[in-house]
């Protein structure tokens, strides 16, 4: 069993990759549906069904990366020479997606499905190999979740930076199609370098306790649908993941329309944000002792209480703020363990089935995260435009805004109950232990 301390170096340089990811993907939630109807022109329903076309069908192709990293051989390893190989793509991407090269309506809507769908794909080639590489630099579990938390930690650093910095710098580089283009070409070039930082920064150690010289994708995917808490914790991130993609596109238009202004997106973001890194610093102590299911549904709880906060007075900013913060606290622990239990259904897979295919069950991760937020995503143009919502008018009619309320104080009720729902089937914390010593017993048999 290879559970060697992992050194603050690596732990450091491994989070960091998730800073990369969400310079890009944290703006896209945030800003892309914006972007699209107001700056680009394009009507909430076709943004809407942009969205969820292109990260639904994108997600397939999380299934094909999960195939490559299964036959990768590399001096590098298995997952983390992608990060190395996919850095300079997906800063292009990064780049295109924000470029409105002003080709009309029909021109700009094949232009936005075209590098949206990019993005995606070049993500997919990026992101899979990074969830992979958690399960490959250890197999302890609590190291697991710390090397989580650091990736979570700055994700959500990324995203205050992103949400506090996106609109100034566009204003500053004079608004308009030029104003995002070159803020997102400074987010890209981070992104790039970050990736690097992390690939020079982490080393693969794990090996499958049953060498096999090729490995058989067939088996591989019957091996995959064998494992229960593998399909349990997809389906949970498909559900968390619609949160984070209605929230983080629909907070800009809450601030725009229910509190009257616009910049207060990035008050509300640093709100929802700043407790989660403080919820990081402090919550590794309560999943060693209690463990990773239990603190998230506890956590779930208190979100759960405060969303229903601001049903209090909707427009009062010192009301949304307070559920906000109460609401993110909750949400700390799920975002702190929700790839390390994915991490440890790998072993469980292998215990189970005899076949370890990281590639593949983190493929399955990547698409419970891009259907999600593709869903998400998709629903927030679709609500609005069931609302009646017209974009760059400075006036909503009564179902608009009550559209958006709707996606900003409702819908993450409805996803905190269902994910307690889910999590209270989930009992792999339990039987871990001894799931990893018959495999140690196993590798110990064959040495």
């Amino acid at each position: 069993m290879e559970t060697k301390k992992i050194s603050f170096k690596e732990k450091l340089g491994y989070g960091v990759g998730d800073l990369a990811s969400n310079f890009i993907w944290a703006g896209a939630s945030t800003f892309l549906a914006f972007f699209y109807t107001d700056v680009v022109g394009l009507t909430a329903a076709a943004v809407g069904t942009l969205l969820l076309i292109a990260r639904v069908l994108d997600a397939f192709v999380d299934i094909g990366v999960g195939v490559l990293i299964e036959k990768t051989r590399s001096r590098y390893g298995k997952a983390r020479p992608w990060l190395l190989w996919m850095a300079f793509p997906f800063g292009l991407a990064g780049f295109l997606l924000f470029f409105n090269p002003g080709w009309g309506p029909t021109g700009s809507l094949i232009y936005a499905y075209s590098t949206y769908l990019l993005v995606n794909i070049v993500y997919s080639g990026i992101n899979v190999p990074y969830g992979v590489l958690n399960s490959r630099i250890t197999q302890d579990p609590y190291e697991r979740s710390v090397l989580n938390i650091f990736r979570m930690f700055f994700a959500v650093v990324a995203t205050i930076l992103v949400n506090m910095l996106t609109l100034p710098l566009v204003k500053m580089f004079g608004g308009g199609n030029s104003g995002w283009a070159t803020t997102y070409g400074i987010f890209s070039g981070i992104a790039v370098i970050m990736f690097l930082v992390s690939f020079f920064s982490t080393k693969e150690r794990v090996q499958a306790t049953v060498v096999r010289k090729e490995v058989d994708i067939k088996r591989g995917f019957k091996a995959l649908f064998r494992n229960k808490y593998w399909k349990q914790i997809v389906l949970v991130m498909v559900i968390f993941y619609i949160s984070g993609g209605v929230s983080g596109g629909a907070s800009i238009y809450y601030a725009q329309y229910v509190l009257n202004d616009v910049n207060l997106v990035g008050t509300l973001g640093l709100a929802g944000m700043v407790p989660v890194l403080i919820g990081f610093f402090l919550i590794a102590p309560f999943i060693k002792r209690f463990g990773k299911r239990n603190v998230s549904i506890a956590g779930l709880v208190i979100s759960l209480i405060g969303s229903s906060i601001i049903i209090i007075n909707p427009a009062s900013l010192a009301i949304v703020i307070t559920s906000t913060v109460i609401k993110s606290v909750g949400f700390v622990p799920l975002s702190a363990t929700l790839f390390a239990m994915l991490a440890d259904t790998v072993d469980y897979g292998e215990w189970k089935t005899g076949i370890r295919n990281e590639g593949l069950i983190y493929s399955g991760g990547s698409f419970g995260l891009k259907a999600g937020s593709g869903i998400g995503a998709g629903l927030v143009g679709w609500i609005l435009a069931a609302g009646g919502y017209v974009g760059s008018q400075a006036q909503q009619t009564t179902s608009a805004i009550t559209s958006i309320q709707f996606m900003f104080i409702y819908l993450p009720i409805i996803i905190c109950i269902c994910l307690i729902g889910l999590l209270m089937f989930y009992k792999l914390d339990k039987e871990f232990p001894r799931v990893l010593a018959d495999l140690e017993e196993i590798k110990n048999m064959k040495a």
